[in-house]
């Protein structure tokens, strides 16, 4: 036998925790929100600041990011936010109108 297949026939460890069906090209971000419940996210070369909510502070998310398409998970796979990112606004409020807050 030879040591890659071995290799290829033993166990692998392989991480834990939800599987997200990710599609190519989505961008996957993991931040922490901060203490006025908001986190940050560089688009082409611009800094916009998404509330997400107060209630949330300091807790560990993944952002996944497909061009405006903006979704915040908590690492157990929960939507905190769904939103399409406004390009001319740099504060996303939760109220927004191209916004859908899930919680």
């Amino acid at each position: 036998m030879t040591p890659l297949s071995a290799f290829e026939a033993r166990d692998k460890a392989r991480p834990t925790g939800p599987v997200f069906d990710i599609a190519q090209g989505t961008r996957v971000r993991r931040d922490r929100i901060d203490t006025a419940g908001v986190v940050t996210l560089r688009y082409r070369g611009r800094l916009y600041h998404i509330g997400v909510g107060r209630a949330y502070k300091h807790m560990p998310v993944l952002m996944l990011v497909d061009g405006v398409d903006v979704r915040i998970l908590t690492e157990e796979g929960e939507m905190l936010r769904h939103l399409t990112l406004d390009p001319t606004r740099n504060y996303q409020a939760i109220g927004n109108s191209n916004v859908s807050t899930m919680s």
